[in-house]
């Protein structure tokens, strides 16, 4: 096979800090590499470097057999390289076929061919199998449309590189299989060589012919996917065995032998259409699950708890007190918190820097009666949630966006354990983080439970969802359609409530058609 891509010795550092160092990777024509390794690995900075978004410090690039210097994103898409990135980079003001043909207009006699681009731009999506208008605006699509979007933009390019940066961290099942099926079709025409990086190990079965891990900025290993078991791969890519991976520890029980007790209820709760009549309680030191397909309200349900989407009806009660919540300020005052699905867009201030995002809702602690911020708590306050949940950085003052997922994650928690929350929702809080920073997440949560402090979360991933919950409860159309405890919980008995029918066999080990 052709070799498409090599990158011999490549260093790079961002602020004095090495991120790269001495990393070598190859594609060749017709094959799929999953380039595998934790978050911070280096695996994206990897791939900018190759498709011009970075330059390197050192090493060199050579691509179809000629050597390249650093080039702009421009210059690697006229030498067919196109990278889908792990975060979304559509004009959400712009339609769907403005953003696959952007920067590639269709013109006539100097005038943008919409007609034309729309018409191709189906073309495109109808070939993907997605059912989307192309005249749509990208602001009025969800997060997995949006994906999807970003998918046909760069298959449009009809690139011979093609970098993938997890490309279905958002997708429904049925989205993942239609990807991999064009995935398998490129590789197969032996034109195109695909770098798929996924957290997801379990679709690696499905489309890669070779593994390359890289862990702290090194490379580790590359060899061929059927050489390797699950265990070899984990183990590569975190330096040692994950012996649990989802580690439980027991509910809080009080001195009389009894499970915590009921700290929070929500009571015949509806919002916006999409969250229809909902009444569950929680625990304190107790994690719940929410399980259901895309379009359940799952989402729905945890913004109109945490008061970014009005409610039309029903209680939401702490300490068996009514809560007063029309907006997320009234909430996290009560001690009721929200980890958002999008934690760049809705849980931080990426381009403020670590410091700021966990002082910003804590100022009333850290500020004197003239409204000064005390620089000694605050040093303290970052100091310490920065030891406690373990965020790897170089300093305090590191933008908030450069971060790794699974330490975003984690500085969206810490902002909010300062304030000595008693319940903390969390929305697909491992989604896009290597196995090992979710095994920390979880232990978090754990720490979390161990507190007293009530925990619910969001989850797409069925095993998360049965190998961490301690109670699961099930949503289908905006209802609560059934609830089983952990011992109780079974892949068909999920999917019966999920679905509203009886689920004779389970193919897959997700949630059917779920985000």
């Amino acid at each position: 096979m052709d070799c498409l891509a090599e990158c011999a010795h490549i260093d790079k550092s961002f602020y004095g800090v090495k991120v790269l160092t001495d990393v070598s990777f190859s594609l060749r024509a017709g094959e799929v590499v999953a380039l595998l390794g934790e978050n911070g690995a280096g695996k994206s900075t990897l791939m900018k470097i190759l498709s011009g978004v970075y330059t390197r410090d050192a090493g060199t690039v050579t691509i179809m057999g000629s050597p390249v210097g650093n080039m702009t994103p421009k210059e690697a898409e006229k030498r067919g390289i196109a990278m889908i990135h792990q975060e979304l980079n559509l004009c959400s003001h712009l339609t769907v076929a403005d953003n696959i043909f952007l920067g590639r207009e269709i013109t006539r006699k100097g005038m943008l061919a919409r007609d034309e681009m729309s018409r191709q731009a189906a073309m495109i999506l109808d070939s993907l199998h997605i059912d989307m208008d192309p005249d749509m605006p990208v602001a009025d699509l969800s997060v997995s449309k949006q994906q999807l979007v970003e998918i046909a933009k760069a298959l449009s390019m009809k690139a011979r590189i093609l970098i993938m940066d997890e490309p279905t961290s958002a997708l429904t099942a049925k989205e993942i299989d239609d990807l991999f099926v064009i995935i398998r079709k490129l590789r197969d025409e032996g034109n195109c060589g695909i770098v798929y990086i996924s957290h997801r190990l379990d679709e690696l079965q499905h489309i890669a012919d070779r593994v390359t891990v890289m862990r702290d900025g090194h490379f580790i290993r590359s060899a061929p996917f059927k050489d390797l078991s699950m265990g070899d791969i984990i183990s590569l890519m975190v330096g040692r065995e994950i012996k649990e991976k989802y580690p439980r520890v027991e509910c809080a029980v009080n001195k009389e032998g009894k499970e915590g007790r009921k700290i929070f209820e929500v009571k015949n709760l509806s919002a916006g259409g999409r969250v229809k009549n909902v009444s569950f309680s929680l625990n304190e030191g107790e994690i719940v699950g929410i399980a259901g397909l895309m379009g359940a309200g799952r989402t729905e349900l945890t913004r109109a708890i945490f008061g970014v989407d009005a409610r039309d009806s029903g209680e939401i009660c702490l300490d068996g007190k009514t809560l007063s919540i029309k907006k997320p300020a009234d909430a996290i005052k009560a001690g009721v918190v929200l980890i958002p699905e999008d934690r760049k867009k809705h849980g931080l201030c990426v381009r403020l820097s670590v410091r700021e995002n966990i002082a910003l809702p804590n100022l009333e602690t850290l500020c004197n009666a003239l409204s000064v911020v005390n620089r000694e708590k605050e040093d303290d306050l970052v100091e310490l949630t920065i030891k406690n949940l373990s965020v790897r950085l170089s300093g305090p003052e590191i933008n908030a966006g450069s971060l790794s997922g699974g330490n975003q994650q984690k500085i969206v928690l810490g902002k909010w354990l300062a304030r000595n929350s008693r319940v903390v929702i969390f929305d697909e809080p491992t989604r896009g983080i290597d196995v090992a920073a979710k095994v920390e997440i979880y232990n978090l949560m754990n720490d979390l439970k161990k507190q007293g402090i009530g925990v619910l979360f969001v989850s797409s991933e069925m095993p998360e969802i049965i190998g961490f919950a301690d109670r699961i409860i099930v949503m289908c159309d905006g209802r609560i359609t059934g609830e089983f405890s952990a011992s109780e919980a079974t892949q068909n008995k999920i999917l019966e409530k999920a679905t509203q029918f009886e689920i004779k066999t389970l193919g897959r080990g997700r949630l059917e058609e779920a985000i």
